[in-house]
């Protein structure tokens, strides 16, 4: 009886140390596809932190690069970020990184999002017709990388760090990484337009001197809008008369103008507007509005413009 019972507890003790080793395989296993997932995509991000600065550094000085080389080069930076959002999608997440790759992955599928935009809309808003509209398209896409930024700091960092932390997983954090640069000029309209005005070659260079913009008026049916609400009867298809006044020392050309109203947008555009000369356009508002609205009217910076407080201007009106 004593053998076998010696005999048992041994057998016993085996089995033990048995499942013991194989449960520190698997947990090792475990945490080295963790550790494995956190360093793929740190090394993602580096990529990525680097992409940032080749693309905020040749906008913020495109040196003697012309207009086909800039415009060759933001394709290079959004193919680039092609591959991350790919090799981002490719991730096998283990364990319970699950929500952080969801997260990941919109990242990324923003930052692509964002760059493919930047990149279509780069030869119009260096070119003449329609630079100043591909320019706004340009810097809400700005907007769009600041969302990413952020989605990345609240959510995906603080998670694979968090969970290779309850792992016991240590030097395998993955680091910031912030696409936009901090300044938050790039989020200005009149930004994007001073630096792409600056690129060899751009026919939406600035001239030397002062340049700058002015909405002077704006009228509804000859009836001036201001600070008071304005009723506005029979009209079934309403025209915006918008006045701009050029105070630069400049001739400003292909000016353009903006009215927004209950998530509709419409654009017009003045051609030519002579230094310290008066321009003005109209703009059919279709469909046309009813009932009580806000009507946002916006000037486009041009380029080299500094001030563009007095470029826009709300009104309320009410149609019957």
């Amino acid at each position: 009886m004593l053998r076998r019972g010696l005999a048992l507890g041994g057998g016993l003790i085996v089995l033990i140390l048995l499942v013991l080793g194989v449960k520190g395989c698997l947990d090792a296993r475990a945490n080295r596809a963790l550790s494995d997932y956190a360093d793929n995509v740190t090394q993602i991000v580096e990529e990525t932190d680097q992409t940032s600065k080749t693309f905020f550094g040749k906008l913020a000085d495109p040196g003697t690069l012309s207009v086909t080389e800039f415009t060759a080069e933001v394709n290079a930076d959004r193919s680039a970020m092609d591959n991350y959002a790919s090799r981002v999608d490719g991730l096998s997440a283990p364990g319970d990184m699950g929500r952080a790759q969801n997260a990941l992955e919109l990242t990324y599928e923003l930052r692509a999002s964002a760059m493919g935009e930047i990149a279509d809309q780069m030869p119009t808003a260096l070119g003449d017709a329609g630079a100043a509209k591909a320019t706004a398209s340009i810097a809400r896409q700005m907007r769009k990388l600041l969302a990413a930024d952020t989605l990345y700091a609240a959510i995906v960092r603080p998670e694979i760090n968090g969970v290779l932390a309850n792992n016991g997983i240590e030097g395998s954090d993955v680091p910031k990484s912030v696409f936009l640069p901090e300044e938050t000029k790039w989020l200005e309209e009149s930004s994007v337009s001073s630096a792409l005005g600056s690129i060899s070659g751009s026919t939406g260079a600035a001239t030397p001197g002062v340049h700058g913009l002015e909405l002077t008026g704006v009228s509804i049916a000859g009836t001036e809008l201001g600070e008071e609400v304005v009723t506005i009867s029979g009209e079934e298809a309403p025209e915006v008369e918008v006045s701009v006044e050029n105070q630069g020392e400049s001739t400003e050309n292909g000016v353009g103008v903006s009215v927004s109203f209950g998530g509709t947008e419409v654009q017009g555009s003045i051609e030519s507007i002579g230094a310290a000369e008066t321009g003005s356009t109209s703009i059919l508002l279709t469909p046309p509005p009813s009932g009580e609205v806000t009507l946002e009217v916006k000037v486009e910076p041009v380029p080299g413009e500094q001030i563009t407080e007095n470029n826009e201007a709300s009104f309320t009106v009410v149609f019957e």
